[in-house]
């Protein structure tokens, strides 16, 4: 007898009657999702969360009421559970990476969300999306613990480590993870960071300007031509960001290379012929296995390689496959930049 499948349970809250009732048609399409409920609020949503005990929220940010912002916040510090947040604000996005750093999974433009037809392909990749969100890991008070406490450095192995540049690779439960680990990093840290983030196009420029305005360090979007200095540099979307031969950025928009565009396997091939042995490379939470290849060629030319761990992953795709490829640290995430400042700081 084949066992019966687990059904994903599914929460609904949006604004729009006829954006709900075509969402909860893609999602229940072949039988493997479940919605339970549809709230055009959300504080009624709130209220059915303990009754209901969906695996899954998905929930618009503009809604009467309560604000889908303030919604997720107090969602996440009193009944945690994975958030996707569905949007029609696209274009600036502050306000979806500031859901992100409330402790929402992942963001979805609804201009980008295929709901027309429920057995094409787009939904059925939009099921399994959320099918894998709704098993991600997820905390009490995200922003009381994005700011991992201080620890002592790890020690390097080998010989100490002299670091040009570091790549960084993120996606599901990145855009937390980043602000976790760049917090700790003083605004003068020597070390530029390179950034590859996956997140739903239209959102990178909101990303940027929300992480430069919560951490120390300056961060913005990379630009085509400029040279790799300190402060964190982000891969603007719809291009590979990789850097030349003279350490200068350049963007590709016309190479395929796996399932992303900008890709973390392209930047950190570029960053290992560039700079060798001294390289660094991080892969953080995210779904699938981009940046893995790329941190095996970091590794071959001699330079560090880190993946977090599972504990303190979202996803744990991309770091386990990180881990596959021989990271040399598998790091908790708040180990991870007192490793970095270790590098600056001349420890063994």
């Amino acid at each position: 007898m084949t066992p019966a499948r687990a059904v994903v349970r599914v929460l609904i809250c949006e604004n729009s009657r006829t954006y709900a009732a075509a969402l909860r048609r893609v999602l229940e399409e072949d039988g493997t999702i479940e919605v339970i409920g549809v709230h055009s609020d959300a504080e009624s949503a709130i209220a059915a969360l303990p009754v209901q005990l969906p695996d899954l929220l998905t929930m618009d940010i503009e809604l009467p009421g309560m604000a889908g912002l303030e919604a997720v916040e107090q969602i996440m510090s009193v009944q945690p559970l994975p958030i996707l947040v569905i949007t029609g604000r696209t274009r600036g996005g502050s306000m979806a990476a500031e859901a992100l750093a409330a402790g929402a999974l992942e963001v979805i433009s609804k201009e980008e969300l295929e709901l027309r037809e429920p057995a094409g392909v787009a939904a059925t990749a939009f099921r399994r999306r959320a099918k894998i969100l709704a098993g991600a890991r997820v905390i009490h008070h995200p922003r009381a613990r994005l700011k991992p406490p201080r620890t002592p450095p790890v020690s390097l192995p080998g010989k100490s480590r002299e670091v040009a540049a570091i790549g960084i690779v993120a996606s599901t439960g990145g855009p937390q993870a980043l602000e976790a680990l760049l917090a700790v990093l003083p605004a003068g840290f020597e070390l530029p960071l390179v950034v590859v983030q996956h997140i739903a196009p239209g959102f990178t420029d909101g990303l940027a300007r929300w992480l430069d305005s919560s951490v120390p360090l300056h961060v913005q979007l990379a630009v085509a031509g400029d040279s790799l200095a300190p402060g964190v540099w982000i891969a603007p979307e719809g291009a590979h960001l990789v850097l030349d031969a003279d350490g200068r950025f350049a963007l590709d928009e016309r190479t395929t290379a796996g399932l992303h565009r900008p890709s973390g396997d392209m930047l950190l091939r570029s960053l290992a012929a560039y700079a060798g042995a001294r390289a660094a490379a991080v892969i953080l939470s995210g779904m699938g296995k981009d940046g893995a290849a790329g941190l095996a060629a970091v590794r071959t030319a001699g330079g560090l390689t880190i993946a977090q761990d599972e504990e303190s992953s979202a996803i744990y795709g991309m770091p386990k496959a990180a881990a596959e490829q021989g990271a040399e640290l598998i790091l908790p995430l708040g180990e991870i930049a007192p490793t970095l400042l270790a590098l600056v700081n001349g420890k063994p």
